[in-house]
């Protein structure tokens, strides 16, 4: 298996359906940021626009991780409160 990173990468054609084929490559593309990171090297971008793009990255990631966090707490099984925060 000294291929299986690109397996995730390889788009199969089936029955000669082309559309769904580009469909499944623009998903896939889509997924791992190519298209944002052509769009963003298309035009120069200031190095303010950078820095608050940046930025607004990390915040966003922080945001989510810190959801997806409460979210696995709330659901978990065995908690001893079912309903935190309520009286």
């Amino acid at each position: 298996m000294k291929h299986l990173k690109f397996l995730s990468r390889t788009v199969f054609v089936n029955n000669n359906n082309v559309e769904e084929a580009c469909r499944v490559l623009n998903r896939v593309l889509g997924k791992e940021e190519i298209f944002d990171q052509y769009r963003r090297t298309r035009y120069y971008e200031k190095p303010f626009q950078v820095r608050r793009r940046i930025n607004f990255e990390k915040c966003k990631a922080i945001y989510n991780e810190d959801m997806d966090r409460k979210i696995q707490f709330i659901l978990r099984k065995n908690r001893t409160e079912p309903f935190p925060g309520q009286y």
